[in-house]
């Protein structure tokens, strides 16, 4: 590995890591207060922000690395990284460790490996890599081979069951193709047909991910079963009023009302804490986040980085859009992250990654083909 010339370092896309430095010490601050736990007189801390913060520095170093390496060179990992995941998904079944009923890690003994979040990476560059090689809209040919390339560990990830991953790795794919473009009468026929066939989809659905469903319509039909999430979520933000309740002064957090409070509702305890005016900030630094990405979208200097750093944009607006739409009811509850904000080891590691191509596509936006 080189050193980049350090003219490239003046190309810096300054606006993306503020922004990303600033989402990860809200969310080292806000997990902080997801895991601590009133017991008695005192508070007890369970460890995920001491994890959270390992993590992070990992991530930093992924992000450093991915910066250094030109993207072109990424692009030649593309197909070997893209084999060796769809092995590491296969193997799950087989050799995965089980947590809450699903088999999605891999342990290694000193962490735990999980391959569908690898795959969301590979599948971006794979996806990249096949729509720059060129410029026209997709006709049906193009558009099958290309979504080949998600549907795959899209049906591996589903058995798992991780429907919240596997949807990602579609809408990512997704996004990336109505970047580059499909041509008018496969979209005519896409947006007829998609709408029919997605009923079908519910037949596929495993029981309790129907019950999500069914629980995101009426969240009263079994309030302390498959509604609770929804229920005490609502009810932790909603007690958050304007201004919040104050630092680890929540009630519904604090008092293990609320499930999952260090993952998927995580934002439910900021909400709890810093009312809506912290929910709003938050959501303005997204924005900001989301806009600096796509700055690199616009200025890249060829297709590929340009695809690639498209996909990145869709990669962290769905997830922030899926997270925030399900922890206050506007959407099903799937098990979706919140990029920097929830906990979790392996997504850090992709997170910092992903923006590590982002910053290596920008800083290369000036450089002359050789």
């Amino acid at each position: 590995m080189t050193m980049p010339d350090r003219r490239l370092l003046l190309h810096i896309n300054w606006g993306l890591v503020i922004s990303a430095l600033l989402l990860f010490v809200i969310g080292m601050v806000n997990l902080y207060s997801a895991s601590s736990v009133r017991v008695g007189d005192g508070m007890s801390l369970a460890p995920y922000y001491q994890k959270q913060l390992v993590w992070g520095l990992m991530g930093l170093g992924a992000m450093i690395g991915c910066t250094l390496i030109s993207y072109r060179q990424i692009e030649r990992l593309a197909v070997p990284g893209y084999v060796v995941v769809l092995i590491l998904l296969c193997l799950v079944p087989f050799f995965g460790k089980t947590v809450y009923g699903a088999k999605r890690w891999i342990d290694l003994g000193f962490l735990n490996l999980q391959p569908s979040e690898l795959a969301k990476f590979t599948v971006l560059i794979m996806g990249a890599k096949a729509l720059a090689k060129n410029g026209e809209s997709l006709g049906w040919r193009r558009l099958a081979m290309v979504l080949a390339i998600g549907l795959a560990p899209f049906a591996l990830i589903v058995r798992q069951p991780d429907l919240g991953t596997a949807l990602t790795v579609l809408a990512l794919l997704g996004g990336m193709i109505l970047f580059h473009g499909v041509k008018w009468r496969v979209l005519r026929v896409c947006l007829v047909v998609v709408p029919l066939l997605l009923p079908m989809g519910w037949f596929a659905l495993h029981e309790y991910q129907q019950e999500r469903i069914l629980t995101f319509l009426d969240p009263s039909r079994d309030p302390r079963g498959a509604g609770y999430h929804i229920i005490q979520s609502q009810i932790a933000i909603g007690s958050g009023e304007l201004l919040g309740k104050g630092f680890l002064a929540g009630t519904q957090s604090q008092l293990r009302f609320l499930p999952e409070k260090h993952t998927d509702f995580a934002i439910a305890v900021l909400g709890e804490e810093w009312g809506f005016a912290g929910c709003m900030a938050l959501l303005a630094l997204f924005c900001l986040f989301l806009c600096a990405i796509y700055s690199t979208v616009h200025d890249a200097k060829d297709r590929f980085g340009s695809t690639l750093a498209a996909g990145i944009f869709f990669y962290f607006f769905w997830q922030i859009i899926v997270n925030i739409g399900m922890v206050v009811g506007l959407m099903p509850v799937v098990g979706m992250p919140l990029p920097f904000i929830s906990y979790g080891g392996n997504a850090m590691m992709v997170n910092c990654a992903l923006l590590g191509i982002v910053l290596n596509v920008s800083m290369r936006r000036f450089v002359f083909k050789g």
